[in-house]
């Protein structure tokens, strides 16, 4: 399995487009960055051993994974274009607005229903990420379902 410090020990989100989200997103937000810290794989190729501390951004259409030394000093900067994840992450905010209305007024059935869909999209931006970062950053399926989120709530602006 992976090395004990090839993971992240801290992360930061860009807070600088920041709107007021609903406690609904702060709750996911919150969750995917304590499970993430408690649990990950991550291991930038070609970077010095880790542990890492990663500043998540996006910045001019584009996603910035700015990698650190868990001393604060540089290590790597990935970058990625945003165009790929934009349809999964419009569709997955789509059915997520449908599942949190349906919490507080549908049927377990179409709750279930939702979810689901909730899912398979959230698995697909996942698998999306983790095949984009092939070749530059190593992650496993859950990492990469976590910072998926992340991202999904870096697209939430004013």
């Amino acid at each position: 399995m992976s090395g004990k410090n090839e993971r992240i020990v801290k992360i930061d989100l860009d807070e600088r487009s920041v709107v007021r989200r609903s406690p609904d997103v702060e709750h996911e937000r919150a969750v995917a960055i304590f499970d993430l810290l408690e649990d990950n794989h991550f291991a930038p190729a070609g970077a010095p051993e880790g542990p890492y501390r990663l500043d998540l951004s996006i910045e001019e259409n584009r996603l910035v994974f700015d990698i650190h030394a868990e001393s604060d000093a540089p290590v790597h900067k990935v970058i990625l274009p945003l165009s790929p994840f934009r349809t999964i992450v419009k569709d997955y905010f789509t059915v997520c607005e449908s599942y949190y209305t349906a919490i507080k007024q549908s049927s377990p059935m179409q709750i279930e229903a939702l979810d689901m869909g909730r899912r398979a999209l959230h698995n697909e931006g996942s698998d999306l990420l983790r095949e984009r970062l092939d070749g530059k950053i190593a992650l496993d399926r859950n990492t990469a379902r976590r910072l998926f989120t992340l991202i999904c709530v870096l697209h939430i602006r004013g």
